[in-house]
């Protein structure tokens, strides 16, 4: 078969899963017969009221000499953990704004940390394709830094992300620009289970982003620049569970909501979506309508997500340093705290609730972090 030939049937077979990919959208578009805020309406149900009293800066965290890339809270709700440009690892007391640890990292080019279960230990990975573990309780050695206390090399790619397994400190899960994820046993170092890769469900671009269910902790979630979510369940590492489709960009960021059996994500394309696990749906879009002559191109694309305890409240940052609290029953923004006193001077590149849901970490290319802390009755929305 010649060159022309091969070339021919590729063409072929590009558009047939094209207009294959087209007629599943449309029949998918059929089954959406409403949504969230659809249903929502009908039930009569109004926004609720918040203000920015009701969500105020009660401290500005300075330390970093580079952009804040990546942030974690503690499960005790006390303490942060952040990675920046700057190669350093800082973990911050949430209440005094004192730094408790600085470490220098193996590979200044980090994108993610995380914190163990247990607070013990912080993870952190990044274009060195590994993810490095530290003990806090470690001694610090004559350069006053805290040894690496385990590598996890496997990646064929830089690592995007990582999360402990919820209640165990033992195992890992990361997600990387090689297209797969892994979930590790932290105390060999070994790999447990691979996901996607040379799978025909896996993704087949970067993964960016991955969260795992804090109801199930066998599922987690996938975001990757093939614009696709995934849901994986590791005792099938095989195959994805589901694949959720609908951006039409990157998916930057994936968070399960706290009931388990629905995920948000955020994207290059300015929009958040709602999914539920157990249908495959698509809940609902959250996204700002677009002033008339506006290039959807240069819409600010969103960076991190996180609901509330009770998901009554999606926080999304955004690259050009707003971050929206959105009513997920009605689909509208209540607060912008781009727009409020103190707010961030650069981009916002991630955030993340605390454990108890009483305040809101929001780390940005301005080399800061800000800690909102929630008003009275707010705390438990």
């Amino acid at each position: 078969m010649s060159v022309a030939e091969l070339k021919e049937r590729h063409e072929a077979a590009t558009a047939a899963v094209d207009s294959l990919r087209e007629r599943l959208r449309q029949k998918r578009q059929m089954l959406l017969d409403n949504d969230l805020v659809g249903y929502s309406r009908t039930q009569g149900r109004a926004a609720i009221s918040f203000s920015s009293t009701d969500l105020v800066c009660c401290r500005t965290l300075q330390g970093h000499t580079g952009k804040v890339y990546s942030l974690d809270w503690s499960p005790e709700r006390n303490r942060i953990v952040s990675a920046s440009q700057d190669g350093r690892l800082i973990v911050w007391n949430a209440l005094t704004s004192q730094k408790t640890h600085a470490i220098k990292l193996p590979c200044a080019w980090v994108m993610t940390c995380a914190f163990s279960p247990n607070g013990q230990s912080v993870a952190s990975g990044g274009l060195d394709s590994g993810c490095s573990i530290f003990n806090l309780n470690f001694q610090i050695d004559r350069d006053g830094n805290i040894p690496v206390a385990r590598f996890l090399s496997g990646h064929k790619g830089y690592v995007s992300s990582c999360q402990y397994v919820p209640d165990d400190e033992t195992h890992l899960v990361t997600g990387s620009g090689d297209q797969t994820c892994i979930l590790w046993d932290v105390t060999t170092g070994q790999r447990l289970s691979v996901f996607g890769g040379e799978f025909p469900s896996g993704h087949t671009a970067d993964v960016l982003s991955i969260s795992i269910n804090g109801s199930n902790s066998k599922m987690f979630v996938s975001g990757s620049c093939d614009s696709t979510a995934r849901l994986w369940d590791a005792r099938i590492a095989s195959r994805a569970v589901h694949t959720f489709h609908g951006h039409k960009g990157d998916v930057n960021t994936v968070k399960f909501f706290p009931d388990g059996q629905r995920f948000g994500t955020g994207s290059d394309d300015g929009a958040c979506r709602l999914f539920d696990v157990r249908t495959g749906h698509q809940l609902q879009v959250y996204q700002q309508q677009q002033q008339q002559g506006d290039n959807s191109a240069d819409s600010p694309i969103v960076t991190s997500i996180a609901f509330s305890i009770s998901g009554r409240l999606l926080f999304a940052a955004y690259s050009n340093g707003n971050c929206y609290v959105w009513d997920t029953l009605v689909g509208k923004v209540v607060l912008n705290l781009g727009a409020v006193q103190n707010s961030h001077e650069g981009r916002i590149s991630c955030l993340g609730l605390s454990a108890d849901g009483s305040a809101l970490c929001t780390g940005s290319w301005d080399r800061t972090l800000k800690i909102w802390a929630f008003g009275g009755h707010r705390r438990v929305m």
